[in-house]
């Protein structure tokens, strides 16, 4: 069966949100039984932030290495792997001067496997904070020096290609707060299609965008600040007017794809209780979050990677709840 992946979400600061209203639990019988979780890579004294995609037969997994959530010298990790047990590195992304963060895996029309993420400036220029980066590679272990993309100080989270285009919301790292999206046709030009998509005010950032074949385009965006929720947003084309859902919980982390049966799931960070990472399923109709399946974690955790192969949805992700910061990979049969 075809592998299905979309990519998409770490913020520069790690911070403890209190619990909001409890978040409904789908019945049991829609809960995806889970059929292994196994620790990945621990390397780093800190790792986290991941994707997860399937290139040229190969599963590869990438995230940030660095000496905490925050610190000076963080670098993008690529690893790779036949079978998802046995791992190996193919990358290390660094960057003079900045703090790499935030990897996201896509694969564009051309057939190149794409890397993105973006660089923390240690000692900002002119107000340049942030700069959203780009590496594109034919074989998944070349990856030459990167391509600076967006606006800077505009956060592009992740890459969902549709219609051989790409699109990446990008989110403003400072006041004024602002959320854009940008579109590519190769990963390495990009345009800004549309300007403040979540007006209002709150820190919208993180996000994740799914497109289905009559050409809708779904968002999951996460919000920070006092009682702040999650959204569900949606649009068609050429994607310049949004609607918004308000999900009624908080998230972390979003990551969404759609099943080959028509469903939606995510991955998020929950914070209601125990901090966790969850796959959640996503009602579009409804604008509402159902937690299905609690993955083992806690603590500073989630930013997952999500790929349906074979019948069955393999989840990356990152997790302190065994004490060190470290990559986990998880399986679960998402098949009805």
């Amino acid at each position: 069966m075809k592998s299905l992946s979309m990519t998409c979400v770490g913020l520069c600061l790690f911070t403890v949100i209190t619990a909001g209203p409890p978040l409904a639990t789908a019945n049991d019988g829609d809960m995806p039984p889970l059929i292994e979780a196994r620790k990945i890579w621990d390397h780093a004294p800190h790792n986290a932030f991941t994707d997860l995609i399937r290139f040229q037969d190969q599963w590869y997994c990438a995230f940030r290495e660095g000496k905490g959530h925050v610190c000076d010298t963080g670098k993008l990790r690529v690893i790779r792997s036949e079978d998802g047990r046995e791992w190996r590195s193919v990358g290390l992304i660094a960057r003079e001067g900045g703090d790499v963060r935030d990897a996201k895996l896509s694969v564009t029309p051309q057939g190149k496997l794409m890397l993105s993420g973006a660089v923390r400036g240690v000692n900002p220029v002119e107000g340049k904070t942030h700069q959203s980066m780009v590496w594109l590679s034919t074989d998944g272990q070349t990856w030459g020096q990167g391509v600076p993309v967006a606006d800077p100080n505009y956060w592009l989270w992740s890459v969902t290609w549709h219609d051989r285009r790409g699109y990446g919301i990008g989110y403003h790292c400072g006041p004024p707060r602002g959320v854009r999206l940008y579109q590519t046709a190769n990963g390495a030009q990009w345009r800004m299609v549309a300007d403040d998509l979540f007006p209002g005010g709150s820190y919208a950032n993180e996000s994740s965008l799914v497109f289905t074949d009559d050409g809708a385009g779904y968002c999951l965006l996460r919000r920070d600040g006092r009682g702040a929720t999650g959204q569900l947003g949606v649009a068609w084309p050429p994607y310049t007017k949004w609607t918004w859902k308000d999900l009624g919980v908080k998230i972390g982390g979003p990551k969404m794809i759609r099943l080959p049966d028509g469903r939606f799931i995510a991955g998020v960070r929950l914070y209601d209780g125990k901090t966790r990472t969850s796959l959640c399923w996503v009602d579009v109709e409804k604008g509402r979050l159902d937690e299905c399946l609690p993955l083992p974690s806690g603590g500073d955790c989630s930013y997952p990677g999500l790929v349906f192969h074979d019948g069955v949805l393999w989840v990356s992700y990152y997790s302190s709840h065994e004490g060190k910061t470290s990559i986990y990979l998880a399986k679960a049969a998402a098949e009805k």
